[in-house]
């Protein structure tokens, strides 16, 4: 190995363990506030997240239909009133609705934390008793899942309190998928102190059995699908990086170890509107950080073959 490039690895591999460091879960996010707002400033090689600002922050959130059009927006759960409200919002066959289960709210000259828990309910009504029973648990399981994961975000951030430094903690919620066949639910996460980092969790229920939703539960039994959406995921790569030179995936470096592989079964993903699969990856899993996180939408051409 060349002296360049040993010099390149021990940087890259000093960056890593930065970033590890800094990680709360699996990767991490960007900044918002109130309805969605990317306050994300991008060069070649940095990503810097504006947080000396105090600006308003917001976040949008959209829940789609396949026959109706619905805007769904989460509101805080501040009240009774508001919250026997939005218990009458339902989504699709009212089988799985979202309330708001907790608002802590923290907001000094130099500490901010804005966290709404979303909590999923099953009260509607399953075609049999089985899949009734299976959505009560799996919508229960989330719920807990989600509740442990925002509890840990609150408890840092108070530990963490500090008047000398910033501190930013975000946490909102988004319906992906609302069919009479799905429903997925994206958790945004984001911490920042100085700098901001983002890191997401999508929560996918099979609305026809009640359980959640794997990756491999999409295709026939043995098939392998990593190999050509791992592929395709490479091909959309490359096309990108070639169409904009700002855009840059690690999938062609020369420190081979940096490069993207394949994805596993434990790699995050979601169904979209029209049915495809959407492979998400948080920021720094394979791309720089000022990449952000970053989405494949699979074509359907891919995996026709091997889905059920």
């Amino acid at each position: 190995m060349s002296e360049d490039k040993r010099r390149r690895t021990d940087q890259m591999d000093d960056l890593r363990q930065e970033y590890e460091q800094l990680h709360m879960s699996s990767a991490q996010v960007e900044k918002m506030k109130e309805k969605i707002h990317e306050a994300k400033t991008e060069n070649q090689n940095a990503r810097i997240i504006q947080m000396g600002k105090r600006g308003n922050r917001w976040i949008k959130v959209l829940s789609t239909a396949a026959a109706v059009a619905l805007v769904f927006i989460v509101l805080p759960n501040t009240s009774a009133g508001v919250a026997h409200a939005m218990e009458q919002i339902p989504i699709l066959g009212n089988l799985v609705k979202v309330v708001t289960f907790r608002d802590y709210q923290y907001d000094s000259q130099r500490n901010m934390a804005d966290v709404e828990v979303p909590q999923l309910t099953s009260e509607g009504v399953a075609e049999n008793a089985p899949t009734q029973e299976a959505l009560d648990g799996t919508t229960g399981e989330i719920n807990a899942e989600i509740q442990a994961i925002t509890e840990q975000i609150i408890q840092e951030f108070e530990a963490n309190i500090d008047e000398e430094n910033y501190q930013d903690v975000i946490v909102k919620s988004e319906v992906l998928t609302a069919t009479e066949d799905y429903f997925t639910l994206k958790l945004i996460c984001y911490q920042g102190a100085g700098s901001g980092y983002e890191w997401d969790y999508f929560y996918t229920i099979d609305l026809k059995t009640g359980q959640r939703l794997q990756l491999k539960d999409l295709f026939v039994e043995g098939a392998d699908y990593i190999t050509p959406i791992s592929r395709n995921i490479k091909k959309q790569m490359r096309q990108q990086m070639k169409a904009d030179e700002n855009v840059t995936y690690w999938v062609d470096d020369e420190i081979e170890e940096l490069n993207f592989k394949a994805i596993t079964d434990e790699t995050s993903f979601y169904l979209n509107e029209n049915g495809e699969i959407v492979i998400a990856f948080n920021e720094g899993d394979v791309a720089p950080m000022y990449m952000g996180t970053v989405e494949f939408v699979i074509p359907h051409s891919v995996v026709k073959d091997i889905l059920k």
